[in-house]
């Protein structure tokens, strides 16, 4: 834990922290020792989890109510952490309007590419030069296994992870040349407040069975600093291969498709 600590901390900004997944990477960060800002749209979860790490951990710890998605993001981290030493930056935030494409509002769709692609670009550029300019530190973008291809009910919203992904590896080797460590963590169906509300059809057995948010961050802490990217657990790996490697492109397409119109038409 010390060598994370020191090669990570001593702050860490965890972006999309309230519940779910982020909730779970500010846990075992602040378990690892690292100070924490914590950063989502709603304040009443952030300061309970805040409260929470506080009393279990010797950990400082900020929040903040901010959208991501939003043009003057930047400003506000920079007011928010430009004194303190940022060694690890965690963008989990994420949109995911669900639905036939043409039915859902084109806001929607906007508000997923700004929150998904922009906020995403915009917090990698700046905290990108602050990591490389202190010559060590990680950054991890959260990804998704629809990234992979086309899905239908969230076309947008895979194309968004798509982007996610392929910026992920492209720092890694970029930044990688700087001291800074970056992974693309492509996670697959996960047992996250959102995703536990968005169906009553989930999958309870098979390839398609959700991972729980603990196994997911953890394996990201894991690799992050050992590869580009990860696709989260044995059984998304296999289905990552057989849809990219074993089926043709329209049966892989067809195949996730039928699973996501199941679960939320």
């Amino acid at each position: 834990m010390t060598g994370f600590a020191e090669r990570y901390g001593p702050w860490a900004v965890v972006a999309g922290a309230s519940e779910g997944l982020g909730a779970s990477f500010s846990r075992k960060l602040a378990a690892r020792g690292l100070n924490l800002v914590l950063i989502a749209r709603r304040t009443g979860p952030l300061e309970g989890l805040a409260s929470e790490l506080r009393s279990t951990y010797p950990v400082q710890v900020r929040v903040q109510s901010m959208d991501v998605g939003a043009p003057d993001v930047i400003d506000r981290f920079r007011g928010l952490t430009e004194e303190l030493d940022v060694g690890l930056v965690i963008y989990n935030a994420a949109y995911s309007p669900i639905g036939a494409f043409i039915d859902v509002d084109v806001e929607d769709h906007l508000n997923a590419i700004n929150v998904n692609v922009l906020g995403t670009l915009r917090v990698s550029h700046y905290f990108g030069r602050r990591l490389a300019a202190r010559g060590k530190g990680g950054l991890i973008i959260m990804s998704s296994m629809s990234s992979f291809q086309g899905t239908a009910m969230v076309a947008n919203y895979a194309a968004t992870k798509a982007y996610d992904t392929i910026l992920a590896e492209g720092l890694w080797y970029e930044l990688g040349q700087r001291g800074v460590d970056v992974l693309g963590c492509i996670a697959g169906a996960t047992l996250t407040p959102s995703y536990v509300g968005s169906s009553d059809r989930r999958p309870k057995s098979g390839l398609n069975r959700p991972m729980a948010p603990d196994d997911v961050t953890e394996q990201a802490l894991h690799d992050l600093g050992r590869r580009p990217s990860v696709v989260s657990g044995r059984r998304n790996r296999w289905a990552s291969l057989m849809l990219s490697r074993l089926l043709r492109r329209e049966s892989a397409i067809r195949m996730v498709s039928k699973e996501t119109e199941h679960m939320y038409r």
